[in-house]
């Protein structure tokens, strides 16, 4: 560790000037300031809270702004995520399908681990390491017959979220439309596979379709005995279409069909993660704040939002999923003017899986709306600054 990544940010003002064997008044010269100003910033006296000040420094000492932050520099990072975007394309892009292409074929129970591992980075929102397997994954599991149907519909389900989750849609929902044709003639399979095919349609613009394929496949999955399995799937599909219904405007819609997934919920309880879709009362409460959000009330989100994450069920949901909702937070703190809260959130999303804040474009611009207010709190200006958003 290089020893200005242990100083306070001012003191490492003052050493890398120093690197650069620049006098504190020429310092200030080229940023336009007084000598008094910057005596007071590498003293600590004087914060540095706004984004373009930190840049405008990094650019005078010529550096990159998360080093003058003491943290490792984005870029490289954002180069890796490329990189195993494109492998994941060509994996997608692969029509090996069966024991006959090349490579060995890998047993179907080591296979089964690894979708189930691959899952449950995902769901701990590790996305660099989901992106770095999920290739491997697609090779091994397009090679198996029979029942191993299942993983290649899995793994096709587990590639179309990640897309989603790195902005990648149109690629995304080439993974759902593998997943719904790999899952032909089973209807849960088809059920789980719609799943992702609403999130895609959803993050595409496409509301109508996403809300009409979620809700079709919903009423073909609808329980008639029960089946907890059954039950989460019919009931998520209800809440995709009615966050398809929300994205559209459809207020009426929007309610009854989460109305609808309640009441399912309410059989199934808290704690379950069925088909991976942590389907439960908690989640279908939260899905109401999205949708009040999509619907322009960001009161009813912010309301949805602080009443649900105080819940001890909240901490049950896997943690991408409680991750997301708080960007989902800090969007609807931002419509109710509240940027401090925004804020907030915004930091315990990162605390708590900092590639969703980090790797996730989307959450990437909420932090930038974030930063860019006057009264974002300092914590929010140094995080921008150091992933290079404005």
């Amino acid at each position: 560790m290089n020893r200005s990544e242990l100083l306070p940010v001012g003191r490492r003002v003052a050493y890398l000037r120093g690197r650069r064997k620049l006098s504190q008044q020429v310092f200030a010269d080229r940023l336009g300031r007084s000598k008094s100003w910057a005596d007071k910033v590498e003293r600590g006296v004087r914060s540095l809270d706004k984004v373009s000040t930190l840049r405008d420094i990094a650019a005078v000492l010529r550096i990159d702004t998360a080093v003058l932050l003491g943290q490792d520099a984005q870029p490289a990072a954002i180069t890796e995520r490329a990189e195993g975007v494109e492998r994941i394309r060509a994996a997608l892009s692969a029509y090996d399908i069966g024991p006959s292409g090349r490579g060995p074929v890998l047993p179907a129970d080591r296979l089964a681990r690894d979708v189930e591992h691959a899952w449950v980075m995902f769901q701990h929102a590790r996305y660099p390491q989901v992106i770095a397997a999920v290739p491997g994954v697609l090779a091994g599991v397009r090679r198996v017959d029979g029942w191993g149907r299942p993983l290649l519909v899995e793994a096709y389900r587990l590639t179309a979220s990640l897309l989603v989750k790195l902005g990648e849609v149109e690629l995304g929902w080439l993974a759902a439309d593998r997943a719904m044709a790999a899952a032909a003639g089973d209807r849960v399979l088809v059920a789980a596979a719609a799943v992702q095919l609403g999130q895609v349609f959803r993050a595409s613009g496409r509301a109508r379709e996403a809300q009409s394929a979620t809700l079709a496949a919903a009423y073909r999955i609808a329980p008639e005995d029960g089946s907890p399995g059954d039950l989460s799937l019919c009931g998520t599909l209800l809440v995709q279409a009615a966050l398809g219904a929300a994205r559209r405007g459809d207020d009426r819609a929007a309610a009854d069909l989460i109305d609808e997934a309640a009441g399912m919920a309410a059989q199934i309880g808290e704690g379950h993660d069925l088909h991976r879709t942590a389907f439960g009362p908690t989640a279908v409460d939260l899905a109401r704040g999205v949708a009040a959000l999509d619907l322009g009330d960001a009161s009813e989100a912010i309301l949805w939002h602080e009443r649900t994450t105080g819940r001890d069920a909240w901490r049950w949901l896997p943690l991408e999923h409680r991750a997301a909702h708080l960007v989902d937070a800090a969007r609807a703190y931002l419509q109710a003017d509240h940027p401090v809260s925004a804020g907030r959130v915004l930091v315990d999303a990162d605390r708590m899986a900092p590639a969703e804040v980090r790797q996730r474009p989307a959450a990437r611009k909420v932090l930038a709306q974030v930063a860019r207010d006057p009264r974002a709190p300092a914590t929010i200006i140094r995080l921008a600054a150091a992933l290079g958003v404005s």
